[in-house]
């Protein structure tokens, strides 16, 4: 093999691993959250650096909502661990969600 090819072989192979790591990131991305950040724990930070998190993200967990929708139901922890919240058990009542991170 000549250098060319073997750098346009090896470029090659390069190529279809990100695209597999890629594939293999999105479809965790699509998991629930419990079980999203069981497995990204395990995933070197540095190695994120080469994936577009932002646009994955975006479309991996975008939803089909429009602006004017109803909130989908979820439940929460209360923060006094005495049990769950739904949003549905406070429908017709004023709520504000604040989304953020704790970690």
């Amino acid at each position: 093999m000549t250098t060319r090819r073997t750098a346009a072989w090896i470029a090659g192979v390069l190529a279809i691993v990100y695209i597999a790591f890629l594939g293999a990131i999105f479809v965790v991305m699509r998991q629930p959250p419990q079980r999203f950040g069981r497995i990204m724990r395990h995933i070197p930070t540095p190695i994120l650096i080469v994936v577009p998190v932002e646009r994955m993200w975006n479309v991996a967990r975008g939803g089909n909502l429009n602006i004017g929708d109803p909130a989908p139901d979820f439940a929460l922890p209360r923060s006094d661990k005495s049990g769950d919240v739904r949003l549905s058990a406070l429908r017709g009542k004023p709520v504000v969600l604040v989304f953020g991170s704790y970690t």
